[in-house]
């Protein structure tokens, strides 16, 4: 079901404007609920899914799990060599990340290539995981940390899509001084994401992480403090311009 989205500048926290009509909130006796956790690169998702798990969240990563995919003697790791040739490997075997993702980032054909061998392996990984979570405790709180999430178009598999923002100035300037990118290579890396204000009218919540870090903490207090709390009460939603 679509939720209604309506526009107020300058968000804190935008939570479902229809809480009924979203699974409801999770009190702390309640089964798990799968909640997805994405926005654009550079934009701060894994401080996000750090505060989160302060408050008692079980955290999946997709970039962990695409990590170990690719671990040498992997399956995954000797497809990309076979994809795209030895010389993005280490003299330790392991795989030179960068120069790949320079590579790919300047080759739309060869990052499909890339996402063909690595996601279904991500994938798999965190269903195990989850799996793994549910049994050691049916009521924990999932929270699934994923880049990718709308475009591997993931949202109907979850049960609530929280989008970290922050404007595209912002945005640009965190990743050219987090990777020592210029200007350029940023913003192709950015480009070929879907675009951020696109992500955040698909989102049950955003969060505005483009203040100081104790702003983006209160904001995170308070979506984990809804949660537990009356899951009948109607929050309006708020996006940012």
């Amino acid at each position: 079901m679509t939720v209604p989205r309506t526009s107020l500048p300058d968000c804190l926290i935008c939570i479902p404007i229809f809480a009924s009509s979203l699974p409801a909130a999770t009190p702390a006796h309640s089964p798990a609920r799968r909640i997805g956790l994405t926005g654009g690169i550079a934009c701060g998702k894994s401080f996000v899914a750090t505060l989160f798990r302060d408050c008692g969240a079980m955290i999946i990563d997709a970039d962990t799990a695409a990590r170990q995919a690719v671990t040498p003697g992997k399956p995954a790791l000797e497809e990309i060599i076979y994809a795209f040739g030895s010389e993005f490997i280490l003299p330790d075997g392991s795989l030179d990340r960068k120069r790949l993702g320079d590579h790919v980032f300047s080759d739309p054909l060869a990052l499909d290539r890339l996402n063909e061998i690595i996601h279904p392996r991500v994938f798999a990984e965190m269903t195990v995981l989850r799996k793994d979570a549910l049994a050691a405790n049916p009521y924990v709180r999932i929270i699934e940390d994923i880049p990718l999430l709308f475009e591997c178009e993931l949202m109907d598999s979850l049960d609530l899509v929280i989008v970290v923002f922050v404007p595209p100035e912002v945005q640009l300037a965190r990743l050219m001084k987090r990777d020592g990118r210029g200007q350029d290579d940023a913003r192709r890396r950015i480009a070929v994401q879907i675009p951020l204000k696109e992500k955040c009218r698909q989102a049950d919540i955003v969060i505005d992480n483009s203040g100081s870090r104790e702003e983006t903490r209160r904001q995170v207090r308070k979506i984990w403090t809804t949660w537990d709390g009356n899951n009948s009460v109607e929050h309006p939603i708020r996006q940012p311009k």
